[in-house]
């Protein structure tokens, strides 16, 4: 079969609806998956769908493709992609799809993919592409299709774990995805005084594109926040693993500085716990883990390398600058911007401070956000390279993931993006004089490494 091997990425399957995911494709990609799941001695999963509009369809043909292969599935309706988890974990199923276009805009969709407890990433998604390309499927009768409803387990779990201390009144902006009508019935049985934003299911995203680390797509959030006088806002995008915090002054928080603010409660829990940050994640979190007597670990973005080690790590949390935030205190480990927001919310009525109160006593450091450099597919890992060979003599390095060069006053990322044909840059410095000249330093290096492959 002719499809598209770039749908095929490091973390997940996405493409264009009407070009790359056509009926006959996704039947395959489900031949493919089961195939894959039937050889690793699997035999019943689950089928989640977050709220786009061609998902119903694709639910269709992936599973007609699925049930080929022998395996039972039951279907679990619309959900959030960390309640799909859930099920997965909680009722020890063996694995699913996750059928969800996350943030992308409403033509996309695609796949996140589960053998057991494991998301696919990396060489194990291309692996379908190549069984496609292959035409080789498993073909074995016995496949069935039942449906179950996991959200009043999951919400229950949640009742039984959370302990809110002190009134809150709380926005939640779910961007008419799927985050909303799981998480307001939670939030208000909690005793949470909830206003709600754009929490209908609505695949067109008629009021902001679901986003909650941009900030223009927040500003409906800021807004309420601050028209309201609520204690804090909470953004999810499309399929709900991803948060975004808002404080009672409209300030948007990124995934770092919400682990600061979760490690002072985490850490009294566990004492000495380990907890994990993607490398774009600001120093001054780092150094507050150490403060604090945990261990912190700085590892690569991407939610599924940072599941693996959350795992091999045993850590007790971990967070990415996107906002995947995982739980493995009192949780599973996965991605869950609806159970995170709730652990935010727990923790923020444990103590009188505002959220405010808690941003303002974080170190003052000069950042940028991320910043995405048009590259090539064919030169943004060279590039990386070879800007590592170039700094590696004149400073500390970190090269987990791209290169993290350290300065003396602050540091500088860059990396090649895994989904796109970009390098990622941040910069951070204690001055504002200071992050000016090491951007200065590496841009001049950039532009000269980027001429030598012209």
């Amino acid at each position: 079969m002719d499809i598209n091997p770039d749908i095929f990425r490091n973390y997940d399957i996405r493409g264009i609806v009407e070009r790359d995911l056509l009926p006959d494709k996704v039947e395959a990609i489900g031949r493919a998956f089961g195939t894959i799941l039937r050889e690793n001695g699997k035999k019943e999963i689950f089928v989640g769908r977050d709220a786009r509009l061609s998902s119903p369809s694709i639910r269709d043909n992936l599973i007609k493709g699925l049930i080929s292969t022998g395996l039972k599935i039951i279907d679990l309706g619309m959900v959030p992609t960390p309640v799909f988890y859930f099920a997965v974990y909680h009722k020890k199923k063996d694995g699913g799809v996750m059928i969800t276009g996350s943030h992308n805009p409403p033509e996309y969709n695609g796949f996140k993919l589960m053998v057991g407890e494991d998301t696919l990433f990396g060489e194990q998604i291309k692996d379908i592409y190549k069984l496609i390309a292959k035409d080789r499927y498993i073909s074995e009768e016995g496949g069935e299709l039942s449906s179950y409803d996991i959200i009043p387990e999951y919400k229950n779990y949640a009742l039984n774990d959370i302990k809110i201390k002190r009134k809150l009144k709380v926005v939640i902006d779910a961007g008419n995805g799927v985050g909303g009508f799981v998480s307001v019935p939670i939030f208000k049985d909690l005793g949470v005084d909830v206003i709600e934003l754009f929490t209908d299911p609505d695949g067109n995203f008629p009021n902001h594109h679901p986003d909650p680390t941009v900030p223009s797509y927040m500003e409906k959030l800021i807004n309420k926040v601050k028209e309201t006088n609520a204690d804090f806002g909470i953004g999810y995008d499309g399929d709900a693993d991803r948060i975004g915090v808002v404080d009672d002054k409209g300030k948007l928080l990124f995934g770092d500085q919400i682990l600061y603010i979760m490690i002072q409660d985490v850490l009294k829990q566990v004492p000495g716990g380990k907890i994990i940050a993607d490398v774009k994640a600001s120093q001054t979190l780092f150094d507050e883990i150490k403060r604090l007597g945990g261990i912190p670990i700085m590892w690569k973005t991407g939610h599924s390398f940072i599941k693996n080690k959350i795992k091999e790590e045993k850590a007790t949390l971990a967070g990415e600058m996107s906002g995947h935030i995982f739980f493995s205190h009192r949780y599973f480990g996965f991605d869950d911007a609806i159970y995170s927001s709730l652990r935010f919310t727990e923790i923020i009525s444990n103590h009188d401070k505002k959220v405010s109160d808690w941003v303002n006593e974080m170190p003052v450091v000069y950042n940028t956000p991320e910043i995405r450099r048009e590259s090539s597919e064919e030169n943004k890992f060279k590039i990386v390279e070879k800007l590592k060979d170039f700094f590696k003599d004149k400073y500390e390095i970190i090269d987990i993931d791209g290169v993290r060069v350290l300065f003396p006053d602050g540091w500088a990322l860059v990396r090649a993006s895994n989904t796109q044909p970009v390098l990622v840059i941040r910069y951070e410095a204690k001055s504002q004089d200071a992050l000016d000249k090491i951007r200065d330093e590496v841009e001049r290096a950039l532009d000269e490494t980027e001429k030598s492959f012209n």
